[in-house]
């Protein structure tokens, strides 16, 4: 099962695109018999709906049916990834402007790679974090993770 995965990706890919959809992840899950096909997408500019996920179940379900390489019996399931705690996209930076984030860097910005904040905004070469009122900008290129966090309570 797991050899298709590639072509399964690619598959569920094109459908998402044509279905306006991003493609979040697809993963077998072999410990059930029939295994279970999970594919995971998120609406763009709006929270993922019902109907979103029907659709994209429908479409998918047809290419993957028409497909000679995927011969065994499976379940699909389709539906969001849910709220997670990583930002990634222009919407989750924009929505959790405000928020306690931890931030991590693949190399050392000002001798530090795990940064603290409240986020403040993201442009095209920096994130930006205010540390007890004092903004911090950390360059794109840098950061592996931004995450939300719940910062320790105050004694």
């Amino acid at each position: 099962m797991q050899s298709l995965l590639p072509v399964v990706q690619a598959l569920a890919q094109q459908v998402a695109n044509q279905e306006h959809l991003d493609l979040v992840s697809v993963q077998w899950h072999t410990h059930q018999s029939p295994p279970i096909l999970r594919v995971e997408v998120r609406h763009p500019s709006t929270d993922t709906s019902l109907d979103d996920c029907e659709r994209m179940s429908r479409a998918l379900e047809s290419v993957l049916d028409a497909t000679a390489d995927l011969t065994c019996a499976y379940v699909l399931e389709v539906s969001s990834p849910g709220l997670s705690d990583f930002l990634t996209s222009d919407r989750d930076f924009s929505t959790f402007r405000g928020f306690p984030v931890r931030v991590t860097t693949t190399a050392p910005h000002r001798g530090k790679t795990l940064w603290e904040g409240n986020l403040v905004r993201r442009d095209e070469v920096n994130v930006y974090l205010s540390q007890k009122g004092r903004s911090l900008a950390i360059p794109r290129a840098l950061i592996a993770t931004v995450q939300l966090y719940t910062p320790p309570a105050e004694a």
